[in-house]
């Protein structure tokens, strides 16, 4: 079993899942091409696509079709997850534990990849029960989730308590760590924008930095609609017409203000001097050089391997610094000097004031402030005790 991309009678590239013989699977190509229907990101199609090759192969392993499956058999098959070497190359972002099995040795997958599987088979039969091929109800029970009510900062509905809505979760799932991002030291901010060598690599990351925007926004800006020279801002504008499948997380256009002079400078020194003059292309970042490339929209790719290649250099490279970090850095400086949740959740774009939240665990400034009056109570009275 298999995830393989196709094109079809319009032109229009899908997601397949196929069989050892090449046969696509039916009932998965439906959902697959319900969930593109449905608008949602190329990437987010694609991990749903390779979830549910696991859980097919784990199916095809025991001789199953998707007809017989129940709860018993999803507890079945987070053991097969939990078990399951990764060997696919991927971004490393954090400290893996290495596992093996009879293929040999990986990766052991991470528990908020596990709960993606889960949350992928769930909405596949939450499909497949809407298309009625599935007339029992959803293997992956849901259930009301009571610990959520007792935590103050989770999200809650707009009437309080007065509302119908309860907060539920998936009764097999991992329990996950729930990390804090990591700023970039202010040292070796400096050393990174020092090694550019190209004023486009060192105009992306001053916006990502100064800015706070994704690497997909970034890419993603046109000129000269989406520059403000004048009023010194960038939008940040939802589309899906790019080349590369560079694509923005949010689907909310917003305005980034860059007062920071250095910024937009950068963005203008490239535009002026480096960015080729003969290309038609809107898209603000292309690929330089004198390559077949020459002109291109640039991609993550080349944006994540120009970032990693300087700080492997500069010895700076641990599994967190990634281009993203750029974002924590602003984000967490934001908070320190002061702005508010509200208006810094406007900021990044974020949809959630969960996702904000991340970044007052970093720093939270009335936690330093009962801090310090406490620490200095402690030592007012310890120089009382040695004066008596």
């Amino acid at each position: 079993m298999q995830a393989v991309r196709v094109l079809d009678e319009q032109g229009i590239l899908r997601w397949l899942l196929a069989d050892e013989d090449g046969t696509p699977v039916e009932i998965a190509g439906r959902f697959l091409r319900f969930l593109q229907n449905r608008q949602l990101s190329p990437n987010t199609v694609a991990a749903y696509a390779r979830d549910l090759t696991l859980f097919l192969r784990f199916l095809d392993h025991r001789g199953l079709a998707y007809e017989v499956v129940g709860p018993a058999l999803v507890v079945e098959f987070l053991d097969f997850l939990t078990h399951l070497p990764v060997r696919r190359p991927g971004k490393q972002q954090a400290l893996a534990v290495v596992t093996s099995d009879a293929a040999g040795p990986g990766r052991r997958r991470a528990g908020s990849s596990i709960n993606r599987t889960m949350a992928a088979v769930s909405s596949f039969y939450e499909f497949v029960i809407t298309v009625e091929a599935y007339d029992g109800d959803n293997p992956v029970r849901k259930v009301d989730d009571i610990a959520s009510g007792r935590v103050a900062e989770r999200h809650r509905p707009f009437m309080g308590r007065a509302s119908r809505q309860r907060p539920v979760r998936r009764a097999v799932r991992v329990r996950t760590v729930q990390g804090m991002p990591r700023p970039m030291a202010p040292e070796d901010l400096t050393e990174l924008f020092a090694a550019f060598t190209t004023l486009r690599d060192r105009a992306i990351f001053l916006l990502m930095l100064d800015g706070g925007l994704r690497p997909g926004e970034v890419l993603g800006l046109r000129i000269p609609d989406d520059v403000e020279y004048g009023r010194r801002r960038v939008h940040v504008r939802h589309r899906d017409d790019h080349p590369r499948g560079v694509r923005q997380k949010s689907r909310t256009d917003r305005v980034v203000d860059l007062h920071d002079p250095r910024t937009l400078t950068a963005v203008s020194q490239y535009v002026m001097t480096e960015r080729p003059r003969e290309s038609g292309s809107p898209f603000l970042f292309l690929v330089g050089g004198r390559g077949r490339r020459r002109c291109e929209p640039l991609g993550y790719q080349a944006l994540w391997a120009s970032f990693t290649r300087r700080c492997a250099r500069l010895g700076i490279r641990t599994p967190w610094t990634t281009p993203h970090a750029l974002r924590h850095t602003h984000a967490t400086a934001m908070w320190e000097s002061g702005m508010r949740e509200l208006t810094l959740q406007k900021r990044l774009g974020h949809a959630s004031p969960e996702s904000t939240r991340i970044y007052t665990r970093v720093s939270d400034r009335e936690v330093l402030a009962d801090y310090e009056a406490a620490t200095a109570a402690i030592t007012a009275r310890s120089s009382e005790g040695r004066t008596e």
